[in-house]
């Protein structure tokens, strides 16, 4: 009979109960999320698309036609600070554990209760993480127009940002089939 050294065995014995073993926990989470969805919308989102959308307007008036764009460096620069804000913020967004509002705040009428959005977000994150994705897309061509200080582009952009933001509050903020009816 032919024996096998004890460290042999030891080591066997001792990679065979790793396998059994549950996997270490996952570290804690280095960020810190403090905004809800709804305040990232309100405090980096909305104004950075409205300063986008803001930025190319013509207005008809019985005096004539004013165009509104961009012109020196610093109103380039400028809509260019909301364009990474809009874009960064689509990061902020989907970042693990943020909530969709505070559970506090009461919803905008119309809008279905926040606990009831983030049952919603919680079995589907990786579409809402999709819709940031796309949002985030249509900021860079944004920048891109920018940074091309091209008004027309920007402009035209500014309807795919429009697209990319009803497309996710259809389905996370006010779904059609979660609406209270008046």
């Amino acid at each position: 009979m032919r024996h096998l050294p004890l460290g042999l065995i030891l080591l066997t014995a001792t990679a065979l109960a790793g396998c059994t073993q549950a996997p270490p926990p996952a570290a804690p989470s280095p960020y810190q999320t403090t905004a809800s969805i709804r305040e990232l919308m309100d405090a980096e989102v909305d104004p950075s698309a409205d300063a986008l959308w803001d930025a190319v307007v013509t207005t008809i008036t019985v005096s004539g036609e004013d165009d509104k764009r961009p012109r020196t460096p610093e109103e380039w620069k400028a809509v260019r600070r909301s364009a990474l804000t809009l874009i960064e913020a689509t990061n902020l967004l989907v970042m693990p554990g943020r909530h969709i509002a505070p559970a506090n705040m009461a919803p905008v009428p119309g809008e279905p209760a926040a606990s009831v959005l983030q049952q919603r977000l919680d079995a589907n994150p990786a579409a809402f993480a999709g819709f940031a994705q796309a949002l985030r897309a249509t900021g860079l061509k944004a920048l891109a127009a920018i940074d091309a200080q091209d008004a027309q582009k920007l402009f035209d952009v500014g309807g795919e940002i429009d697209e990319a933001c009803e497309a996710c509050h259809l389905v996370y903020w006010y779904p059609p089939e979660l609406t209270p009816k008046s």
